[in-house]
């Protein structure tokens, strides 16, 4: 099956080989999102409520690049450096995800900066559009 690759306007050089997003079969594959400035740096450092609303709002752009919208999503993977964060992250996350929240699950983890808190990944079935 033929795959499309979604870069949303706007989207900067990314710091790895991989796409902001995929489309195949109506489902779009949000790669794993962390909060970079335009300078590929880390925004908003140790700040759990700003990075995790940038997060959100880059994998809303790339799912609207799409087609969808945040409705369509159906399974998030979570990454947090530390679950003193919990609170804040779910905070922000029920803003983007009001009614029927999705499947997901939460990690403790590093990640590949220093500064970040929380990175996000999502799958979104968004049907043949």
């Amino acid at each position: 099956m033929p795959k499309t690759v979604i870069i949303p306007p706007g989207t900067g050089t990314p710091i790895a080989p991989f796409s902001p997003g995929t489309l195949a079969d109506g489902i779009v594959y949000v790669s794993g999102t962390l909060a970079f400035d335009k300078d590929n740096n880390v925004a908003f450092p140790d700040d759990a409520e700003a990075q995790t609303r940038q997060v959100l709002e880059t994998i809303k752009s790339v799912i609207e690049t799409a087609g969808g919208t945040m409705d369509d999503v159906t399974m998030n993977h979570i990454f947090l450096t530390d679950w003193s964060n919990y609170q804040t992250i779910n905070k922000v996350y029920a803003e983007y995800f009001p009614g029927d929240k999705p499947a997901r699950y939460c990690i403790q983890c590093g990640l590949v900066k220093p500064g970040f808190v929380v990175e996000i990944a999502s799958v979104a079935h968004i049907g043949k559009r």
